[in-house]
């Protein structure tokens, strides 16, 4: 089942976006935040990352202030050293990476900052918290190069 369902995800996605964000606005919260942790950990034991690397290929975490002193003392570089070389503002404020894919992910699909990597790296793809409802429009986003968050969303909207 989890195979057929992974099967052709991206246009699945793709094709119901309108299904999702309709589900995620009427969704009850408490039936959905009880249901993702198993889920999440579902959805890991049919995806793995170390495959796909999408989100590091085509998506630039925020590098927030405590993950730039973190990442900058590991490579040994200064602060405005480290984000010359390696970030860019974008339109929110928000520093992110300049290139896509993000310089730190090898060509094995491992990412070479793995034990600093930013927060918002480490809690990719918000599938085991609130984020999943609370953030709408990341969700919906994450879903199109995620095949974690396309099976927990269908997993969800099965069983909702």
């Amino acid at each position: 089942m989890s195979k057929e369902l992974l099967h052709n995800w991206e246009k699945k996605s793709a094709e119901k976006q309108k299904q999702y964000k309709s589900f995620l606005q009427r969704a009850d919260k408490n039936k959905v935040l009880k249901q993702l942790p198993d889920l999440h950990e579902e959805a890991f034991t049919h995806v793995d990352c170390l495959q796909c690397a999408n989100c590091c290929k085509t998506y630039s975490p925020r590098f927030k202030t405590p993950d730039i002193k973190r990442i900058s003392k590991h490579l040994k570089l200064k602060e405005g050293d480290f984000i010359e070389k390696y970030l860019r503002l974008d339109s929110d404020g928000d520093y992110v990476v300049k290139q896509s894919p993000c310089p730190f992910l090898g060509s094995d699909n491992y990412c070479s900052i793995y034990e600093v990597r930013p927060s918002d790296c480490e809690r990719f793809p918000y599938t085991d918290e609130d984020v999943i409802l609370k953030r709408m429009n990341i969700t919906l986003k994450n879903s199109t190069f995620c095949p974690a968050v396309f099976y927990v969303l269908e997993k969800l909207m099965k069983s909702c």
